[in-house]
């Protein structure tokens, strides 16, 4: 079933995030964004709607980030 954006918010979509490995490869497709070393290894954090919020390439930085934030936090599955 689908979610209106309207619907989505309702239910807490903006507060919510989620964090991803992810190969440097994968986030200059993504983010169509140069920089990135193709074979390193990042984190990336996302919002439940799956739009990208952070990207690093440390967890103590994404620990960081987080620590400054009012996000509810899922973990992958």
């Amino acid at each position: 079933k689908s979610l209106t954006a309207a619907q989505f918010a309702a239910l807490g979509g903006s507060a919510v995030v989620f964090v991803r490995p992810i190969k440097g490869v994968a986030l200059t497709e993504m983010l169509e964004e140069q920089g990135f070393a193709a074979d390193e290894d990042y984190h990336l954090v996302m919002s439940a709607d799956g739009t990208p919020l952070f990207v690093t390439d440390t967890t103590q930085a994404v620990a960081d980030w987080l620590g400054e934030k009012n996000f509810g936090i899922v973990p992958l599955h």
